[in-house]
């Protein structure tokens, strides 16, 4: 039986942050931009861990904490799905505030790297026309 969902999630598992951090992460990113919204359901603990080739635990650890923070709500016998407050996509400068971080680490890292600001940015830029 063919899976009903797309694949939603990716992790690098070389990274320094947990899996199921990058899980919630991902979640909270897909709400804000109205990707995911109010009753979307999501796919199932097993289906994503056999997906990514993780621990159902992971999922389960980051579903739950998607769960406490109010992005996703569980529903008795059906599965997860997004909270109904999630209706639409959040404001412009919310969404920046959620990309800031992985801005930082990134422009840290091209200091740490002395590599000048230009390339760096016609880095960014590329990649960002490659992830269409």
């Amino acid at each position: 039986m063919p899976n009903k969902f797309p694949i939603l999630f990716s992790v690098a598992t070389g990274s320094g942050e947990p899996i199921y951090k990058q899980i919630v992460d991902q979640v909270r990113r897909m709400v804000a931009s109205g990707q995911l919204s109010a009753g979307d359901e999501l796919p199932s603990v097993r289906d994503v861990a056999q997906s990514l080739a993780v621990n159902p635990m992971t999922i389960s650890k980051a579903y739950s904490l998607a769960e406490a923070a109010g992005i996703l709500e569980r529903r008795r016998g059906l599965g997860m799905f997004v909270a109904p407050q999630h209706e639409k996509p959040q404001k412009l400068q919310a969404r920046i505030e959620l990309l800031r971080p992985a801005l930082e680490r990134a422009a840290e890292q091209t200091h740490q790297l002395e590599i000048e600001h230009e390339l760096a940015l016609n880095l960014f830029k590329k990649i960002l026309g490659e992830n269409k």
